[in-house]
């Protein structure tokens, strides 16, 4: 009986066969469900939008720009825009905006939806986009009412020449907050906790100076 040997290049070139192979139908695979994939992004994300601006009955989304803001495409926000959501009411009424806010919290990004209102400079709500934080500590931002407190009313004003905000938000320990800007922390998840507070304050430290000056352009919708 005789052996026979298969060349190394032989070997080579049936694994770079296979692999590319595979690769293509990985490819094709991504390609194939990325619209979908998108889509259902999208339905998600309305639904949290309407989650924190419970009075809105249509949700419009636009871009805002270093000089204006306007209606977003169906792409990705342009570089340099932020993308943000105007809700509206069943008379076409401006109701609020939702915008998001990402942050590096313990495991992983802790990426919020925060609901704003123009005519208070507050902040009225929030909802988790994604996260990946430990089960039973850092999702407590989900369910703690303590914590949801704080973004009942959160100070968000700009200072007068709209550049920027008079005070930053920003995340205190646990049964010290003194202030409207501030967010009082869970005791155990203070990790999240700054997350969820960093990433407003990042998030509002762009959008606003850019939102407010063309709020008017909002004020209704048909």
């Amino acid at each position: 009986m005789t052996t026979q040997f298969v060349s190394s290049t032989t070997l080579i070139r049936a694994l770079g066969l296979v692999a590319g192979i595979c690769g293509i139908i990985i490819v094709g695979v991504y390609e194939g469900t990325l619209d979908a994939v998108n889509a259902n992004k999208k339905i998600a994300l309305e639904r949290q939008v309407f989650k924190v601006l419970p009075g809105a009955k249509r949700v419009q989304a636009y871009d805002a720009l270093p000089n204006g803001i306007t209606p977003a495409g169906d792409r990705d926000a342009p570089p340099g825009a932020i993308r943000f959501y105007a809700a509206y009411d069943a008379a076409g009424k401006l109701t609020g905006i939702a915008a998001e806010g990402s942050s590096a919290g313990y495991a992983d990004q802790v990426r919020v939806l925060y609901a704003y209102d123009p005519e208070k400079q507050v902040i009225t709500g929030l909802g988790v986009v994604s996260m990946r934080e430990t089960p039973g500590i850092g999702d407590k931002i989900l369910v703690d009412q303590d914590f949801l407190r704080n973004f009942v009313a959160l100070d968000v004003a700009l200072t007068s020449d709209m550049k920027t905000l008079a005070n930053a938000v920003k995340t205190v320990k646990h049964g010290t907050k003194a202030n409207a800007w501030e967010v009082d922390a869970i005791t155990g998840a203070t990790v999240t906790s700054k997350a969820v507070g960093r990433g407003i304050n990042q998030s509002a430290q762009t959008l606003l100076p850019r939102l407010v000056p063309h709020i008017s352009q909002l004020t209704s919708s048909d």
